[in-house]
């Protein structure tokens, strides 16, 4: 995108912006994040899951006093951000549940463990304590994909074989910090959901094509190549897809019109789902890119919302938890019709 500058400060923290408007203010250097999570392997589901006992520590619904992604302002102590002035910023996690250096290793009879290598990182979307993907405007939701293909790109280059972007929204999802953000998970290995798709795409399954046969029921709304819709095989009520009929390994590869219709159907989901509920809604966002080097993976990003309708939460219970298999309370066809209807 032209006109999107980039700066780096001291604490390695990464800033976003159309301007070189930022500037970094004196921080205190921090202290070392958290190294002593571990992987362990699940010998029934025959998947790694990390262990992060540090985390039981985190910052937990902070007043709007002790904001720590606010901005640093003079004579006000120093924040995660150590400047009085960004777009949008890149950082470390504090509680990072994986780590590069990770070292601590249990030691647990008959128990694989490993360190649990990879990157976490927190996307500020902005200096404002309030906001979401609708409210910050279509420029901020450029620059928000911008930052996300730099860290795809960097995250690759140091090592990560799956790069996961994601926004949980709403305290029902169990979000404790309500500054508007998101987080990006870099994985020294392929998540078990992530493997399976990659397996199906290499096996000859086309998302491209299958949108260009899509159920017309299904269609939320569209702009350019790109579809917001109701995937028929949805495991939540109201679960919507944004994806391409033109076959994309990720972001990284899209045209700048693909780009601008990206963003804004960002915009646009999060709209309609507030306006359908009649809430915040509360939903987990996530991009599914193609892991390093795969390109013949299928990119899609994933609205999960955790409504079943207004003001009725859907609880994931004893059958989807303990089987994996979902109950969905609404038919992907309504749940379209539905959505499209929204003004």
């Amino acid at each position: 995108m032209v006109g999107i500058a980039r700066y780096t400060s001291h604490r390695q923290d990464k800033g976003y912006g159309y301007a070189e408007n930022n500037h970094p203010v004196v921080a205190q250097e921090p202290e070392d994040l958290p190294r002593g999570a571990e992987l362990r392997w699940h010998p029934l589901r025959q998947e790694w899951n990390i262990y992060a006992a540090h985390r039981q520590n985190r910052t937990f619904k902070p007043s709007a006093a002790n904001n720590p992604l606010a901005p640093s302002l003079p004579g006000r102590p120093v924040t995660e951000i150590p400047v009085e002035s960004f777009e949008l910023a890149v950082f470390d996690n504090r509680f990072t549940s994986l780590h590069f250096e990770a070292n601590a290793v249990s030691d647990v009879a008959d128990v694989k463990i490993r360190p649990a290598k990879g990157q976490c990182e927190v996307v500020v979307y902005g200096t404002e304590p309030d906001g979401d993907l609708n409210t910050i405007g279509q420029d901020r939701r450029r620059l928000l994909i911008a930052a996300w293909i730099d860290r795809y790109e960097a995250l690759f280059d140091a090592g990560c074989e799956f790069v996961l972007p994601f926004e949980n929204r709403g305290e029902d999802v169990g979000v404790t910090l309500h500054h508007p953000h998101g987080q990006i998970y870099g994985f020294d290995h392929l998540p078990p959901a992530q493997a399976r798709a990659e397996q199906a795409f290499a096996g000859g399954y086309s998302l491209a094509e299958s949108l260009q046969n899509l159920d017309p029921r299904l269609s939320v709304t569209e702009a350019d190549a790109l579809m917001a819709y109701c995937p028929p095989y949805a495991r939540f009520p109201y679960e919507t897809w944004i994806a391409s009929r033109i076959a994309r390994p990720g972001p990284w590869a899209m045209t700048e019109t693909e780009l601008d219709a990206f963003a804004s159907l960002l915009g646009e989901m999060t709209r309609r789902y507030d306006a359908f509920f009649e809430q915040t809604t509360p939903y987990m966002l996530a991009l599914h890119a193609a892991p390093r080097g795969r390109e013949h993976f299928e990119f899609s990003a994933k609205f999960y919302p955790l409504l079943r309708g207004p003001r009725r939460l859907k609880y994931l219970a004893s059958v989807e938890q303990h089987t994996g298999i979902f109950t969905v309370d609404v038919l992907p066809e309504t749940a379209a019709d539905t959505l499209r209807a929204v003004l």
